[in-house]
């Protein structure tokens, strides 16, 4: 059987937490409410980050805590707070960025595992060699580097783990490090509280730039574009789901998926794609753009290669013309009896339409108008549920359980 790498997914709260593991995430990294590259996050502490401990490692998933900010003098009292009590939390490695912490962490805790942020920018091997020689086991690359790089860091680097982003979120600043939000909006990226101005949608307006040594050249110009505002500072995701076999094939230790900000639909949908390619690498398969499609399907924006390619990005054509988005419409919650089921609403959802089951190996069976009923939170059988609504939904499918996510 091939080497497979490790799928490791985001665990922003706990319903992420347990959609990244009912889909098959090997590993998922979390944080807290601070301190991490994810403020914004409800994230984990106490007994909350026992119980999320203890219930991946039930599944045999590991955990990986997140202190990857770049602090400031006055926020290392608290990072030494955190790093003296996660021992007792029992997580499997720590996620760290900047070089004091990891001084602090070798002090404060050495016996966890370090891994290496990519906001740490490695990107040749005598930094490799040095976070070595720091203690580091793990190397999240940075993301700009190319497929070319990245094998010949890994075949240089003997001994050392290397993992890379995969999916999600890009950032235009180099390695993430952006100053776009503390610049705009007086909250810092680097401290974990983004404020993703690069979405935001502007107006351009007529301006050029002329450098004073370089007259009648322009250095940099804004051309207004009539009265609508448009987001043009954002990139587009990163989707690198078709070289799976690639990065199983070069020794990549793991495939790490961005998405502490999404809903655990979100990371249902992308952990289970990415799981089903990775196994579909030891079955020594490929569902092509089966993969794609599904990817696109919870997207919310183009997706492209970045810069693993060399050479420009690649872009994945859209759906097919007469392929429809299917939006998660519900969450099983629990048991209501007898082919019944308690349901958390998401999306409007008409008992008239055909509804699938996101079942893990991208199975999707489905559930046809009046296989199946609808009712509120009084009992009552509806034609429709809405989102935010508790309902029940009745079925025959035995494949329905908790934690399963369900589309219309």
């Amino acid at each position: 059987m091939p080497h497979l790498p490790e799928l490791l997914a985001p665990a922003g709260d706990r319903e992420q937490l347990d959609a990244a593991l009912r889909y098959g995430a090997d590993a998922v990294y979390l944080g807290g409410p601070a301190l991490n590259l994810r403020a914004g996050t409800r994230g984990f502490t106490g007994d909350a980050l026992i119980s999320a401990v203890r219930d991946a490692h039930a599944r045999n998933a590991a955990v990986y805590y997140c202190l990857n900010v770049l602090p400031r003098e006055e926020h290392l009292p608290a990072i030494i707070d955190e790093l003296e009590r996660l021992p007792d939390a029992g997580v499997d490695a720590l996620i760290v960025a900047d070089p004091g912490v990891v001084l602090l962490a070798r002090r404060h805790c050495p016996s966890l595992p370090l891994h290496l942020s990519t906001q740490a920018n490695t990107a040749n091997s005598a930094a490799v060699a040095f976070w070595r020689d720091m203690g580091v086991t793990r190397v999240n690359l940075a993301r700009e580097l190319d497929m070319r790089t990245m094998r010949r860091l890994v075949e240089s680097s003997p001994g050392m783990e290397f993992e890379a982003f995969v999916h999600g979120a890009q950032c235009l600043a180099l390695s993430g490090r952006c100053l776009l939000s503390a610049w705009l909006n007086n909250r810092s990226a680097n401290l974990g509280a983004c404020t993703h101005p690069c979405r935001f949608e502007y107006k351009g307006v007529a301006l050029a730039v002329e450098e004073k040594t370089r007259p009648g050249e322009v250095a940099w110009e804004v051309v207004e574009d009539g009265p609508f505002h448009s987001s043009f500072w954002a990139p587009q995701d990163l989707c690198l789901v078709r070289y799976a076999h690639w990065f199983a094939r070069v020794g990549m230790a793991a495939l790490k998926v961005e998405g502490r900000m999404k809903s655990g639909g979100y990371v249902a949908q992308v952990v289970d794609v990415y799981r089903t390619a990775i196994d579909d690498v030891a079955r020594r398969t490929s569902r092509g753009d089966d993969y794609i499609f599904e990817l696109l399907n919870c997207a919310s924006r183009p997706l492209t290669t970045g810069f693993f390619l060399g050479g420009g990005r690649r872009c994945h054509r859209g759906l097919p013309h007469d392929a429809v988005r299917h939006p998660l419409v519900a969450r099983v919650e629990a048991p209501a009896g007898d082919g019944a089921w308690h349901v958390s609403v998401r999306s409007p959802w008409k008992a008239t339409s055909i509804a699938e089951v996101l079942l893990p190996g991208m199975r999707r069976p489905e559930l046809l108008p009046g296989t199946y009923r609808l009712e509120n939170h009084r009992g009552e059988t509806v034609d429709r549920l809405h989102p935010g609504m508790a309902g029940v939904l009745h079925c025959a499918s035995a494949d329905i359980g908790p934690g399963i996510y369900i589309r219309a």
